[in-house]
């Protein structure tokens, strides 16, 4: 078991604030990504974990133990770092043991660890082999398995497969992910990339301006945004200025639409926006009736191959929609259009 708690974890560099009250838990055997871009905070807060920074507030407990001041090499955590930080002049298997035999495990123990660990990330027999013979994808899980052998209470990733091509990166985003799941160890990785944050995580903390702006499985953070920064990072979405006009209705350019109850944190009668993602947002034909149904204008239309992608003038705002091909809706620039926005998808937001 493994469950670590944040408690009103920060960090400053003098005067600036580069994690502010972090407060979160991270569930026994789960992935955990901690996503947002560059400057948010995420790395630092990794590092805070790792014991590589000390907090200047908050502390840290893993199954109950404060851990806030455990030196980094106390703590037997695995952390793979962005640049890697394998020896280039030791062999793949003499990188791998390298933790086992600071430890003084005998050769006999290291061997047996190192062939577990290079069948486990599927590099069998390469344990002879030196950094510099390997590809990319096969240093990634070089510095994957040595994290791994000294059987780390929590995994750290920071940012891992920033460096590899995009179809290598995604083929080791699965092959982590299951590895992660088979091992149930508690993992934790840093990423700026939304579509890996989605594919391997049990939980997303969204991160921006040093705070968290947002926990939740990857589809209640994509259904279900808490603020605009949310909603526009994760994915695409229309963010349309609406007036409140009601507890389930707003006003969208002098047109009532109803949606799902709006928290009372956002004023009736005040402004407020509407996020609503472009595969939800319908293309029907002109004078097409029902409910949070708008007339429109297409101003663009874009085909993708896998997908296309219309852009709607409703009045004072645009709307793009998205639609797979055998849903393509027949228009073309300048076509009159009745734009759908079905309630179920709607999400009402502060501005």
């Amino acid at each position: 078991m493994a469950e670590l708690k944040l408690e009103g974890i920060g960090k400053r560099f003098g005067a600036v604030t580069a994690v502010e009250n972090v407060d979160l838990t991270i569930p026994d055997g789960k992935l955990v990504c901690l996503l947002g871009p560059s400057g948010c905070g995420k790395t630092t807060l990794i590092r805070i974990i790792a014991g590589l920074e000390e907090p200047t507030t908050g502390r840290l407990l893993l199954d109950g133990e404060d851990i806030t001041r455990l030196p980094a090499h106390r703590r037997n955590f695995g952390m793979v770092f962005q640049s890697l930080a394998l020896f280039p002049h030791l062999t793949v298997g003499e990188n791998i043991a390298y933790g086992l035999r600071i430890r003084g495990a005998n050769r006999s123990v290291q061997k047996t660890r190192v062939d577990e660990l290079l069948d486990m990330v599927q590099l069998p027999g390469l344990a002879g082999r030196h950094i510099a013979q390997l590809s990319g994808g096969q240093r990634q899980r070089v510095a994957i398995a040595r994290a791994l052998g000294l059987a780390p209470r929590l995994f750290l990733l920071d940012e891992p497969l920033s460096a590899l091509d995009a179809k290598l990166r995604e083929a080791m985003q699965v092959e982590l992910r299951l590895l992660q799941q088979r091992l149930g160890i508690t993992t934790i990785i840093v990423t700026h990339d939304q579509r890996e944050a989605m594919t391997m995580s049990d939980l997303v903390v969204v991160m921006d301006d040093a705070k968290v702006q947002q926990v939740g499985t990857p589809l209640e953070i994509y259904r279900n945004p808490l603020n605009t920064f949310v909603a526009d990072f994760i994915g695409s979405s229309n963010l349309l200025p609406v007036t409140v006009a009601g507890r389930t209705s707003v006003d969208l350019a002098g047109q009532l639409l109803t949606t799902p109850a709006i928290s009372m944190d956002i004023v009736d009668g005040g402004p407020a926006t509407l996020s609503i993602r472009p595969e939800d947002v319908h293309v029907l034909p002109p004078g097409a009736e029902g409910e949070n149904r708008i007339a429109g204008r297409v101003t663009f239309v874009r085909d993708f191959g896998a997908s296309v992608e219309t852009h709607i003038r409703c009045d004072s705002v645009e709307a793009i929609s998205v639609a797979a091909p055998k849903d393509r809706p027949d228009v073309a620039c300048d076509d009159e259009v009745t734009v759908e926005l079905p309630p179920a998808s709607c999400v009402v937001l502060p501005r």
